[in-house]
Order: structure tokens, then sequence, then C-alpha cells
């Protein structure tokens, strides 16, 4: 069975306003949550970004059975993966196992801000594999030594670690990535619904292990709910037009200043034609669809804009979720 999720979207909603979301989520029955980890915003209008696991440890110890994951953290410049080690560790005794630990290679308008460069894709996701190297490790409980092309790890070892195994997602783009990391990690994430990423992840991953594998393969897909769907199609294009620049552009720019650059000619009309706007439910769950087509088996939804989060909650996330799974059942 398909399982949809809430997005914490740190970009837009403060702290506080998170946790709080987190809450309602789970209350109004969302199977899982994911958070977005950066430190800066997209555009300036969103005007946020906390801590992502500050707020997720917050999130653990303020809701009970929803699962937890990060969509996605970087665990190779801004963050060195022994420290991503160790907090995901600490997340996952929180949460009491309910906590994915969701990576990816990267975007320069997080990464840069520790005065590291921006290296290619190709060395960002060699740097991704060793890291996850270095993660697994300290997760199996021993003393690491690690001396590494990117990384050095001298006399580390995790304290506490979790009774429960810490499942690794990974965020994959192309056949590139899925050769890279399809044998590494537990599960894949894509953010594109494209039934030859899954087909490739599940080949990789059925050759490396020699039999076939259980494996969850995550997306998320943005829609802007809102009884008012020309208010709903303004909200989406003032805080979500960067989507429209796709993965390629979306990890290389650098500053706010570059995203509303590039994105000054996207049109309210270019943003409605690619997210769903508006008050109809159905047309929601029509633009999910092709995510489960595509053999996805988690769909994490972005309700866009802060002051659209608790009416989505309380009056539409639940007859959303029944439309979905009936929708998701009936395939």
């Amino acid at each position: 069975m398909t399982g949809f999720g809430y997005t914490l979207m740190t970009e837009q909603s403060g702290p506080k306003q998170l946790v709080t979301y987190a809450v309602g989520a789970e209350k109004v029955g969302f199977d899982f949550a994911v958070s977005s980890d950066h430190y800066s915003p997209w555009l300036t209008s969103q005007g946020h970004s906390p801590y992502a696991w500050t707020v997720l440890g917050a999130v653990a110890q303020a809701t009970e059975n929803i699962e937890l994951m990060t969509y996605v953290t970087c665990p190779t410049m801004r963050y060195h993966p022994a420290v991503v080690a160790q907090k995901a560790a600490t997340l996952q005794i929180l949460s009491d196992g309910r906590f994915t630990l969701g990576l990816g290679s990267g975007e320069n308008l997080n990464e840069h801000v520790v005065g590291a460069g921006w290296p290619g894709v190709d060395k960002r996701q060699d740097m991704l594999v060793e890291s996850i190297q270095i993660i697994r490790e300290l997760l199996a409980g021993g003393l690491v030594e690690w001396q590494g092309e990117h990384y050095r790890v001298d006399s580390a070892r995790l304290w506490d670690l979790p009774d429960m195994p810490l499942p690794i997602a990974v965020a994959v783009s192309g056949d590139k990535s899925i050769e890279k990391f399809a044998s590494i990690a537990d599960h894949m994430i894509a953010v594109a619904p494209e039934k030859v990423l899954v087909n490739g992840w599940r080949h990789v991953r059925n050759m490396a292990a020699g039999s076939p594998s259980e494996s969850r393969v995550i997306g998320q897909i943005p829609i802007c709910w809102d009884p008012d769907q020309q208010k709903a199609i303004d909200r989406a294009h003032d805080q979500f037009r960067w989507f429209a620049g796709g993965w390629s552009v979306n990890a290389d720019l650098p500053t706010t200043a570059g995203f509303s650059a590039a994105t000054q000619f996207v049109r309210p009309e270019d943003v409605a034609d690619s997210i769903a706007c508006g008050p109809d439910l159905d047309a929601i769950v029509e633009s999910v669809r092709p995510y489960w087509e595509a053999g996805f088996s988690d769909i994490a939804l972005v309700q866009i804009g802060d002051e659209s989060q608790e009416a989505f909650l309380d009056e539409v996330a639940g007859p959303l979720l029944e439309k979905l799974r009936a929708a998701a059942k009936a395939e």
C-alpha cells in the first residue's frame, strides 16, 4: 500500500510552527513526515530556514507514531559524515526507531556557506559514497579510523547507538547516481515520477544482492491547496517558481538572489501548469498519480505557503488522504 507523507518545509516556516504542523500531520493520519535540511530558503519571500535537526528532535518528542525522515541531508561539506552519523543515531533513539536518514549530494545554496567551494557533480557523488561508508561504520558501533580520498576520521565512536537499525535513503537523478548508490543504501529518493529510475534502482540492487530485496522508493510533490484558485496560483508563483528550474539548475545556484534572477521570467500560469493549485482535491490526486504509477512506494506532499498550513491540515488533509489512498489502491 502506498504511503503518503507530509513535508516539514523549513524554508517557509519557523521552528515552532513546524513542530505544531508535525503534530497535526500525525493527528490527521499522514504515514510519515519528511524535513528539508537547508541553510537558506530558495527565495527571500519564503523567509525561513531553521536548523532541521533541532526541529526533528522536538518533533520526535511531540509525536508518537509518524515516521520521520530527512529529505535530504548533505553529509559532505556543511556537515562532516561523522557528525551526521552521531545526530542520526541520536534522533533514531529519540524517535524510538521511526527515523530514516535521507541523504543527497547537496545544493550550492546551502553548502557554499562554509567556504569550501562547490565541486562538480561527479566529485560530489564520490564524496557522498565515502560519507555513507563512514556513517555505516560508525553506526556499526566500533572505533573508526578512516583515511579516505575526501575525509579523515580520527578515533571516532558513537557512544549512544539505537537498538534498532537506522535505514539510509539516497537521492538519485539518473543512471550514474543509481549505479553508485543502489547497492550501499536501503531506499531510493527521487523528485521526478520516472519509472526508469525505479526499474534501474531495483535492477542494480537485485544484481548486487543476488536476489530481490525490499526497498522503498520515496518521492515528493508540491501542491498548493486554497479555497481560492487564483490565490493558490499567486502563492505558488511567489514561493515555488524556483521549482521550474529542475535539479541540474537548482543544485548549482548559490543564493536567493540567483534563484530570483533565474526565475524572473517564470509566469504564474507556468507554475499552475506544473503544480496543482486551488480547491479541487481530485485535481491534486491526479497530479500525484504518476508517482504510484511509476512504482513509488511513498509520496510526500508539500503544501506551499506557511499561512495555509493550519487550514490545510484542519480542513483538507483528511479528505485528501482518503482520496489518495482510494485511488492508489484501485490501481
